[in-house]
């Protein structure tokens, strides 16, 4: 148990690749308990029962729960797949054949629904230049402009 609930999303506009290159950093022990209650089954990261089953589920849930349009066309997000730091683990998605963007509408809901007071800092970078969002619950979605 800690003290804040927060997560961390960096997207990386790659213009050689025209990619979107996504990190999400998430307590994993709330993301056990999120999982846990969507599964109805106790969820281990750090030993799981079924490595492929536990796979499965983080990748459904986080391409429910994220969402992504640039330049009013919606990102068909990829999850690749994550590694476990400590307390938290970096989650990896890419979003493929992506323009130069100059505007986007981000939706990240993760851990919302169990965490009242859960907040996701979102990170985009164009050109090596960042815009950030905060959302949280009743908030979960903004957009920005570059």
């Amino acid at each position: 148990m800690h003290p804040f609930y927060i997560s961390v999303t960096d997207i990386n506009y790659n213009e050689k690749t025209q990619s979107l290159e996504i990190a999400q950093k998430i307590f994993w022990d709330d993301l056990e308990v999120t999982l846990g209650n969507l599964s109805g089954e106790k969820i281990d990261f750090l030993k799981p029962e079924e490595p492929e089953e536990l796979e499965k589920l983080i990748e459904e849930y986080l391409l429910e729960k994220n969402n992504l349009f640039v330049n009013g066309q919606q990102v068909k997000l990829v999850y690749i797949g994550y590694e476990i730091e400590e307390d938290a683990a970096w989650f990896y998605l890419e979003g493929k054949q992506v323009l130069t963007p100059k505007s986007a509408k981000i939706r990240n809901a993760i851990l919302i629904n169990d965490f009242h007071d859960q907040q996701n800092m979102v990170n985009f970078y164009v050109d090596g230049k960042p815009k950030t969002l905060i959302l949280y619950k009743g908030h979960e979605e903004g957009n920005l402009k570059f």
